[in-house]
């Protein structure tokens, strides 16, 4: 098994609060993996640790083989970091944003990038409007774009459908099981216990900074009593009534 992420006795403080607490973890290339925790669990911080944004107390971790303190630059070089907020300019077009990010990145033929991106998010028709002017589904697509400039083997997803309606989070969805699809290790922190269900093929659930289950959906499962079978008529979610009422409407026009 090829590892994309591994963590072996991470602790972080900040003062006298103990954030992280001797966390253990790997994560195999090309997987979708969901860390799961209630606020002030950690999760943030781990982020924070594992993109060099700030430095491990103790312990080793290393993100597509480099050392996040030994090797920060090799780090920032194969990751990207996709937060709760989309941080596209609004100013600037679709496009623009694109060819900003595939310069900075030093990339051959920025825009040729960004029309690359443009049509694999879905995003061509908007290419050129000004990113204000875009729905919150649109943006965060957009935002996830700009993490794939320069094709990092590993992005990291904070809570990537927070705001989100149900049709636009389901097109996210689709998105990244997309980029794990294609090789990509998507690192993902999520509230919507759906989302990782849907998603992640490994999750793993942080509690008081310590990781304290870890393993695919089925092997958590087992790890509740079974549950007690009644023959009850199933109705609909609201979730599913919107859907399907969106659909139809599209059908229509």
């Amino acid at each position: 098994m090829k590892l994309s992420i591994e963590i072996k006795g991470l602790h972080k403080s900040y003062g006298k609060l103990h954030v992280l607490k001797g966390v253990d973890l790997e994560i195999e290339k090309g997987s979708i993996f969901a860390l799961l925790g209630s606020n002030g669990s950690g999760k943030t911080t781990m982020i924070r640790i594992l993109t060099t944004l700030i430095k491990p107390d103790s312990g080793k971790v290393s993100v597509n083989g480099h050392d996040v303190v030994l090797q920060p630059g090799k780090v920032r070089e194969s990751i990207s970091l996709t937060g709760q907020f989309a941080a596209v300019d609004e100013i600037l077009t679709g496009r623009e944003n694109l060819v900003m990010i595939a310069k900075l990145r030093h990339l051959k033929d920025p825009r040729g990038v960004a029309t690359g991106l443009l049509e694999r998010l879905g995003l061509t028709d908007a290419a050129d409007r000004r990113a204000s002017t875009y729905s919150g589904g649109m943006r965060r697509r957009l935002d996830i774009a700009m993490s794939l400039v320069g094709n990092s083997p590993v992005i990291f997803l904070d809570e990537p459908t927070t705001g989100l309606d149900p049709e636009a989070r389901m097109e996210v969805w689709k998105i990244i099981a997309e980029l794990a699809g294609s090789g990509i290790t998507i690192f993902l922190t999520t509230q919507y216990l759906e989302e990782a269900e849907q998603l992640a093929g490994r999750i793993a659930i942080l509690h008081e900074g310590r990781i304290i289950v870890s393993g695919t959906l089925a092997e958590l499962k087992r790890l509740v009593p079974p549950v007690k079978v009644e023959y009850v008529e199933k109705q609909p979610t609201l979730e599913e009534i919107f859907m399907a009422i969106i659909g139809s409407k599209k059908q229509l026009i």
